[in-house]
């Protein structure tokens, strides 16, 4: 027989605990949310997310713009600055005893964001990678609240994994499991390329809608006139006192963005240009001298700028110049306006991302020369119109010397492209794929 007088104390306390749970849930967006009193469609709010600085996301700005000119309401979520530092680490064993920590903290802060923070939305778009614990906040807050989940993929969460702890380590076949089945889950996804849209229907079978929605550059990135270009590069610091042999002819400007992480490989550009020098040096001393500006922040630029240093001391890059650079969005963007070649070092993890920083070279009109050893490179550079690609530092080098070399045809032409693939923008894009699920396009 059940004792009552022992059972029911606890009882109590239990009833009252689920109680106090369930009345503190966040608030669902409901149905009568989605209409005005006389039955017309209420303005479309959109939570915004990207666990990572914000600053360094600029497609999700992008989207957030995007929704506001369109007449939504967006709230946009993420760090101000970088991951806090407690967080980070580039030490693999430190990696794998603080991992779990930053989860959970990552996972406590984004739940009561989303939660609490923010009133309830009819969409919620997030940014992956990072995959965990992104989405797996993402469908509970969706699951609470009564919202539909759009997942913006610009990469695989596994693969960048994987160049941490190598690909068969067996967290990083964990966490493909995991992306797999919060993928599944989706009301919609958003991939930066044909070719991650095949590996998404094809090789995950993922049921829900999954639409291309290819990177374009945002209205500051434009051609400068010729008089702009001297005007900034005048006043810019690090091309300053370059000037006048850059308006001569006799120093080239290279630009390659950088965040200065594993699936760039910048060794090659530094071996490209000592071979440069080099060339320029002995061969064929009429090739320009080269300034190269790199701009961006990341964990390993401190290493790197050391490796800098001592290749100059040892005097291995007498025709090159090397200056970092961390701009403004304005300035960053009339740079590479004025630049005579851009420079893209991004291998992919996966096979199938894009690097965003090539759409910005184009949309410029500056032509690139990348790293073009995986599948969807072609997608946005069409060889010898629009950029050249490379698989080794030697194969840089050559191209430098050929798009820098006496003969200006060639660079004249890729120009050309650039200026021409430039012209497609990401209002263009967005309108008839993001616009149209979100509801202001038909």
């Amino acid at each position: 027989m059940i004792d009552l007088e022992t059972w029911l104390p606890l009882l109590i306390v239990l009833f009252t605990i689920l109680s106090i749970l369930l009345l503190s849930l966040p608030s669902t967006f409901g149905a009568d949310q989605r209409f005005r009193k006389n039955g017309s469609p209420i303005e479309t709010r959109v939570q915004v997310v990207v666990l990572g600085d914000i600053g360094r996301s600029p497609r999700i700005q992008y989207h957030a713009l995007s929704i506001a000119r369109k007449g939504g309401f967006v709230d946009l979520i993420g760090y101000s600055a970088a991951t806090p530092a407690f967080l980070r680490t580039d030490n693999r064993r430190l990696f794998l005893l603080f991992a779990p920590l930053k989860v959970i903290f990552q996972a406590l802060s984004l739940y009561y964001t989303l939660g609490y923070r923010t009133p309830p939305a009819r969409w919620l778009l997030v940014q992956n990678p990072p995959t965990i614990p992104t989405l797996l906040v993402a469908h509970v807050i969706c699951f609470i609240r009564n919202t539909r989940l759009i997942i913006d993929w610009h990469n695989f969460g596994y693969s960048i994994l994987g160049l941490k702890l190598g690909v068969t380590h067996p967290l990083v076949r964990l966490s493909q499991l995991l992306e797999r089945a919060f993928a599944s889950k989706a009301s919609a996804h958003l991939v930066v390329s044909n070719a991650m849209a095949r590996v998404l229907r094809d090789g995950w079978g993922l049921k829900g809608p999954v639409l291309p929605l290819h990177d374009r550059p945002f209205f500051q990135f434009q051609p400068l006139q010729n008089s702009q270009r001297v005007e900034f590069l005048a006043r810019c610091p690090q091309t300053a006192s370059f000037i006048d042999v850059i308006r001569s002819g006799s120093t080239k400007v290279l630009v390659s963005s950088t965040s200065w992480t594993p699936d760039e490989d910048f060794s090659l550009l530094l071996d490209a240009l000592v071979s440069y020098s080099d060339i320029a040096t002995s061969i064929q001393s009429q090739l320009p001298e080269v300034l190269a500006i790199i701009t961006g922040k990341g964990p390993q630029k401190d290493a790197f700028l050391s490796q800098i240093q001592m290749m100059a001391e040892a005097g291995k890059l007498s025709r090159v110049h090397l200056r970092t650079a961390w701009l403004s969005a304005e300035d960053y963007a009339k740079l590479l306006a004025s630049a005579d070649l851009g420079v893209s070092l991004h291998t992919s993890s996966s096979g199938v991302d894009l690097p965003m920083k090539v759409v910005d070279m184009l949309g410029a009109g500056l032509p690139v020369v990348g790293w073009d050893k995986f599948e969807a490179w072609p997608e946005l550079i069409r060889e010898g119109i629009n950029g050249r690609g490379f698989q080794s530092s030697h194969g840089l080098c050559a191209a430098l010397v050929d798009l820098f070399g006496e003969d200006e045809e060639p660079l004249r032409q890729l120009r050309k492209g650039a200026l021409l693939e430039g012209q497609k923008r990401w209002d263009d894009e967005w309108d008839p794929v993001m616009g149209k699920l979100l509801g202001f396009c038909k």
